[in-house]
């Protein structure tokens, strides 16, 4: 059964927001939402990037690269920890092969 969500308050660049959100995600969406808070405050006082709106938007975008990097650098070593399973496995069946036959490896 899904969870119900609670309302939760946040504050991010001192405008605060309510959102919905289960009782067993409280922690993470906290987490978020200081995150988050950080990162525009990083931006605005940067001073590179002027207004709410814009400030949001390039931290966003400044995010879902980061997001994305991460995904890729995942998969990257996914492949290598496949690839490096299937090479001892290999070895393990041709171990097991060859000392079920008598013959030394």
């Amino acid at each position: 059964m899904p969870e119900s969500s609670t309302p939760i308050s946040i504050r991010i660049l001192d405008k605060e927001y309510t959102v919905g959100c289960p009782p067993s995600e409280r922690d993470a969406l906290l987490q978020a939402a200081q995150l988050l808070d950080h990162k525009m405050r990083e931006m605005r006082d940067g001073g590179r990037v002027i207004g709410a709106e814009r400030v949001a938007v390039i931290t966003a975008l400044n995010l879902a690269h980061e997001l994305l990097q991460d995904r890729r650098r995942h998969d990257i070593l996914a492949d290598a920890v496949g690839a490096g399973m299937q090479r001892i496995q290999g070895k393990l069946e041709l171990a097991l092969r060859s000392d079920s036959s008598g013959q030394t490896v």
